[in-house]
């Protein structure tokens, strides 16, 4: 089953507007001005439009999101969908969320969406209910960056961290009139499994609102924990600009990319690497065996016994990587959850050859896959990412496979036409 929600976009109680600390009447309607001239004149935010809302704009723009009609899908049948959220682990803790977030009736509607930012629950103030209800804001609906633009569910699963997106940030103008606040969630291993959400007016633009979420969510996933037992994981995120976190039993310890490439690596090679089989992969340049023996000890005080003591370098019990987590969805044919999983590539900043031959695999895996798809959904979110925003072979495929007339035609159109103008 395949439908979409389409929002109502008469009738927006501009009136309500929030006028939190930071974020008064004046700030809200410079913001719109700059989202105005972003939108009809092509050019750029402006240093008044925060940086991470002015990226998000740039991604939506990019994508072809209408904001004037945002088109959340809703490829889910009822029951689907219950069978969806039955299995998530989310289910044995939506009564903490109704407790926290719901129950001391705080003027908002709490949502959880998946890691594909699909809405599976929706919960909260029944005055707003309906007027969300009337912008898509229901179960079943997917409210990706690429679907909706700018919005605090689909926005931080992108950038995967907590956030607001308050009024005019918002990339759909009826969407203008609310306030999100909105913070990712993640299993014991550190893997993201969801964001939660709270919408409403002036209350969620508040900065308590944010620290209520990120509290319930924490709550969350030590419910989460308790009710699917693991055993103790280790897991290293490398994929994004925000890649380079190390998550243990113990907590999240951000890296330095020279760290985070030593754990990739070792990663990579189970059997270990001796000094000069691990300084050929951190750089192409002169890099000392001694400079790299320097690192490895800094890194094993950081990680402690993760990191063998002996030689050759090697890890002393298995570390799960973003990186696998898009393996293996690929490996067994979930190209939807792979693009899920795959918020940017493997340490971007980083020069090492070893980490470009993991990135370039990994993303020419990623891509062959999702062209091969033939799935006008997935080779538009393909695009709509920034490897893809440029990428010819994949726009004509969108060309081709899209429906003529439909939005997703049209904008691969367009969008050849422009590439066609730059490479002459």
């Amino acid at each position: 089953m395949s439908r979409h929600v389409r929002v109502a976009t008469g009738g927006a109680d501009r009136a309500s507007e929030p006028a939190p600390r930071g974020f008064g009447p004046g700030m809200v309607g410079r913001v719109r001005e700059a989202h105005e001239r972003f939108v009809l004149a092509g050019g750029e935010p402006g240093h008044g439009v925060r940086p991470v809302v002015a990226e998000s704009w740039r991604r939506s723009r990019r994508v072809g999101v209408d904001p004037e009609l945002p088109n959340p899908p809703v490829d889910l049948s009822d029951p689907e969908l219950h069978r969806l959220r039955a299995a998530h682990p989310i289910s044995g803790a939506v009564p903490v969320v109704r407790r926290l977030l719901v129950e001391p009736a705080s003027g908002w509607v709490a949502t959880f969406a998946d890691e594909t930012g699909r809405i599976l629950w929706v919960d909260g103030d029944r005055d707003l209910r309906r007027p969300l209800d009337q912008v898509g804001l229901v179960e079943g609906a997917a409210w990706r960056e690429d679907a909706v633009g700018t919005n605090g569910i689909g926005t931080a699963l992108q950038t995967r961290r907590p956030l607001q997106v308050l009024s005019t940030e918002h990339w759909a103008r009826v969407v203008h009139p609310w306030n999100c606040a909105a913070a990712p969630v993640r299993d014991p291993s550190g893997r993201l499994v969801g964001v939660l959400d709270v919408t409403g007016r002036e209350e969620t633009a508040s900065w308590m609102a944010l620290a209520l979420v990120r509290a319930t969510v924490a709550a969350v996933e030590a419910t989460i924990a308790s009710t699917v037992p693991q055993p103790p994981v280790t897991r290293l995120e490398v994929l994004g600009t925000h890649g380079g976190t190390l998550h243990t039993p113990q907590g999240r310890r951000r890296l330095t990319c020279r760290h985070a490439e030593i754990l990739l690596l070792l990663a990579e090679h189970p059997g270990g690497l001796t000094g000069d089989e691990l300084t050929v992969l951190l750089s192409e340049a002169e890099l000392s065996e001694v400079t790299v023996r320097a690192e490895i000890s800094r890194l094993r005080r950081l990680v402690g016994p993760l990191l063998s003591e002996s030689r050759p370098y090697r890890l002393t019990s298995p570390l799960q990587t973003d990186v696998d987590h898009v393996r293996d969805a690929l490996a067994v044919g979930d190209v939807s959850g792979a693009l899920a999983a795959y918020p940017g590539p493997v340490l971007p900043r980083s020069s090492a050859p070893g980490v470009q031959r993991v990135r370039d695999a990994l993303v020419g895996w990623l891509r062959a896959s999702t062209l091969a798809s033939r799935d006008v959904d997935l080779v538009a979110r393909w695009t709509g990412g920034d490897e893809g925003a440029d990428d010819w072979e994949a726009w004509q495929t969108l060309a081709r496979i899209a429906p003529i007339g439909s939005a997703a035609h049209l904008r691969a159109h367009t969008r050849l036409a422009q590439l066609d103008r730059t490479l002459r």
